[in-house]
């Protein structure tokens, strides 16, 4: 019985962390779109938010293979949540990159433990930050949904 339940703990590992890997394909794609639009006086931020993802990025393909997983490819595109034709759309959209890589990064917390899970509790402040300096808004519980409120913008329900 043990052994089947160390195999799901590592197996729910493994999922999170493709999750994760996932996620940041998505963000180095959708920081392309944001580098296209953004103004002149946010492009070294989006540069270095890229940078950051593509980083995180290349280090959890190694960790997917350090954990016997085949490490999940980047898809060729990526549908964005809303169009983005100007610099404003452009600031949403990171700010957004950055809400949904920093809730993937709280499952692989929840899903992991030791230094894997304080470089993916790293991972999920980073993004939380980036989160807040591109929308101006911070939330009491970054990448926790249910804390922070719906996807519609409605706040969550207290106690």
């Amino acid at each position: 019985m043990r052994v089947s339940k160390s195999r799901e703990a590592k197996d729910r590992e493994l999922r999170a962390l493709q999750a994760a890997l996932a996620a940041e394909h998505a963000a180095v794609y959708g920081y392309g779109v944001v580098g296209g639009r953004i103004g002149e006086d946010r492009r070294t931020e989006a540069r270095t938010a890229y940078d950051a993802h593509r980083a995180r990025r290349d280090a959890l393909v190694r960790t997917v293979k350090d954990a016997g997983g085949a490490p999940v490819a980047a898809a060729a595109g990526y549908a964005l949540p809303f169009p983005v034709p100007d610099a404003a759309a452009a600031v949403r959209l990171a700010a957004e990159l950055e809400d949904r890589v920093a809730g993937v990064y709280a499952d692989l917390v929840r899903a992991s433990g030791g230094e894997r899970r304080r470089e993916a509790a790293e991972a999920m402040r980073e993004a939380a930050v980036r989160s807040v300096r591109w929308s101006g808004e911070s939330v009491a519980f970054p990448g926790l949904a249910e804390r922070s409120g719906t996807a519609s913008g409605t706040p969550a329900p207290t106690a």
